[in-house]
């Protein structure tokens, strides 16, 4: 990834999951800043964490979200899912969701140790929502706060599962699919065309293609004959839903539906204006980074005994 335009400079780290090695991207914290916290961002089906994360765009201020949470005092790391980017994709499996939870499960043990740490701030977007919901029902005692973009719970209300599905008879039974600029492209042309700037899409496509040429089709998968894959009943951590205003992976009473059963008082609901599937991606992404920074920075509650 390009770093000469960025605020501090990134470092790789490699961890593994019973043999399986694991690509983390790590920035800290900005110098002169009070430390706030540690994000770990959790990508989605259609591409891997550094493009997503941390990507220089000219003309495009505070492009990498990794840049602008480390110069408000968070260290921020993101996590290659197996399968993708620079983490190992030679098992013959198509890398579901449940899959995707335990790679969150061996990063969490890297990075609580390396960092001496108790818990996390956790990001997912899309499938890599339903991967962090999935987490942190497991272990709950890591995540201080969740924050679950373009997530998507039962799929009722979906235009774009009903869509996918179309897609099925060509995935069920094949590991991988092919991944290309017209792939991407159609990413960020499905639900509102000119939600996302063309030149960002240009520079994220280069980025991304660098890195994979298939991805898996198991999240696909996943959200198209799995779904409820999560018990908002037993994600008790605080926790917010963010949904962009044209995103069509999730209808919004399904997810208010979510959300009313979400059982800790600190719970929050975002829709944001203008915003379609690839929150980070997309011309009104600064208003996303405010709504998640809120999120994480927000005073911690005291409540009252039961």
């Amino acid at each position: 990834m390009e770093t000469s335009h960025v605020l501090v400079q990134g470092q790789e780290h490699w961890t593994s999951k019973d043999g399986v090695k694991l690509f983390l991207w790590n920035k800290k914290r900005a110098l002169n800043t009070t430390y706030q916290g540690t994000i770990l961002f959790i990508h989605g089906s259609s591409w891997c964490s550094q493009p997503t994360f941390d990507l220089y765009v000219e003309g495009r201020p505070w492009s990498s979200v990794m840049d602008f949470f480390a110069a408000k005092g968070y260290d921020t790391w993101c996590l290659d899912n197996e399968g993708y980017g620079r983490s190992d994709k030679s098992r013959d499996i198509n890398f579901g969701v449940e899959n995707g939870a335990q790679d969150i499960v061996a990063a969490t043990d890297y990075i609580l140790q390396h960092d001496q740490l108790k818990q996390v701030l956790l990001y997912g977007i899309s499938s890599g929502a339903l991967k962090s919901a999935l987490f942190t029902q497991w272990h709950p005692e890591r995540v201080s706060r969740l924050a679950l973009d373009a997530f998507v719970w039962t799929g009722e209300g979906s235009p774009t599962l009903v869509e996918r599905r179309k897609m099925l008879p060509n995935l069920v039974g094949v590991q991988r699919r092919p991944y290309n600029r017209e792939v991407i492209q159609s990413v960020f042309d499905r639900d509102r065309p000119g939600t996302a700037d063309q030149k960002m899409i240009d520079a994220f496509a280069t980025a991304s293609l660098a890195l994979d040429d298939s991805v898996p089709t198991g999240t696909y998968i996943d959200m198209c004959t799995k779904l409820p894959l999560i018990d908002p009943l037993k994600v008790v951590v605080p926790t917010i839903i963010m949904r962009g205003e044209f995103d069509g992976i999730a209808g919004v009473d399904d997810l208010i539906e979510f959300f009313r059963h979400l059982p800790n008082p600190d719970k929050h609901f975002a829709m944001m204006p203008g915003v379609a599937h690839a929150s980070f991606q997309q011309t009104n992404y600064l208003l996303v980074y405010d709504v998640l920074s809120s999120f994480f920075g927000q005073t911690p509650a005291e409540f009252l005994a039961p």
